[in-house]
């Protein structure tokens, strides 16, 4: 019974926070341009310049995107794990993604809450993670419809009760993508480096790629591998891999710029070793 209530007392939460940003961001750029600050419309009017130089995929529901993405963000996660138990992780890790500047994007990730059915595990709030992304190479539908560019992410520890990592970690990564008509690839290829701790966690290589195709107006069916290869630590030199069907649907427009995308999936072990299997994925996103 205290499971359950603690799930519906956080999911409520969840989804007040995110009518809350979603007001917001209506306020933020829902007026005309002649209401608005000179410099929102001029940020606003870069925004629009730097996206429309690269291609006009969808963000998949893993993957992190090459593209540079402005948008508040929240994702629900519920992992099966051993002895039928399983964890549901509030938000993900999610939060605002910004783009400041031409060719950069910054992400201010919340911290998730993770809540737990097993005997004996606290629930509680993750660690705090940020990136930035640089965009190198790019060209439209229209041009070449390619992307290349590198990460630059981490994390704090700022996990309770063990719902984080004992050591602050570092997030270098490349990633890229190509399109052929409604039809596009996206792969990433990073390293999670604790910045101590190693002995305790290891390093973990994490790759992903991603095929997406759309059909019709608004629907983008889609097909994940997430793959960790982990080299040191108590689980050295195992890998685990998850296929990943899922859909989205969107930018259903709210007003002017502001939109909403919805999606789900879910991750199926496809390795032997794998620390969760047949994770549900929802994810909620209002671009602006």
């Amino acid at each position: 019974m205290i499971c359950i209530v603690s799930s519906t007392f956080n999911t409520n939460m969840a989804v007040r926070r995110f009518l809350l940003l979603l007001a917001f961001v209506v306020f933020l750029c829902g007026g005309d341009a002649s209401a608005q600050t000179s410099w929102t419309a001029r940020w606003l009017a870069n925004v629009t310049a730097t996206q429309n130089k690269q291609p006009h995929w969808i963000t998949p529901l893993v993957l992190v995107t090459p593209r540079l993405e402005q948008e508040f963000r929240a994702d629900f996660v519920r992992q099966l794990l051993p002895d039928n138990q399983q964890s549901w992780n509030y938000d993900n890790g999610k939060g605002l993604e910004i783009i400041p500047q031409s060719r950069i994007e910054l992400l201010f990730n919340a911290p998730p809450y993770l809540l737990h059915s097993q005997s004996g595990a606290a629930n509680g709030l993750g660690d705090v993670s940020f990136l930035m992304k640089y965009r190198v190479l790019t060209a439209n539908e229209q041009h070449g419809n390619y992307i290349l560019t590198v990460f630059f992410g981490g994390s704090v520890p700022t996990g309770t009760y063990k719902n984080g990592a004992p050591s602050s970690t570092v997030l270098p990564t490349l990633a890229g993508g190509k399109g052929w008509g409604r039809f596009d690839v996206e792969s990433t290829l990073g390293g999670i480096l604790p910045v101590d701790s190693v002995e305790k966690i290891g390093r973990t290589i994490v790759w992903n790629t991603v095929a997406q195709e759309h059909v019709g107006r608004c629907l983008w069916p889609e097909l994940e591998l997430n793959s960790s290869f982990i080299k040191g630590g108590p689980n050295d030199g195992k890998k685990q891999s998850f296929i990943m069907p899922g859909v989205l649907a969107g930018r259903f427009p709210i007003h002017n710029r502001v939109g909403l995308t919805l999606g789900a999936g879910m991750q199926i072990a496809a390795t032997h070793y794998h620390s969760y299997d047949h994770a549900l994925i929802f994810t909620a996103r209002i671009p602006f």
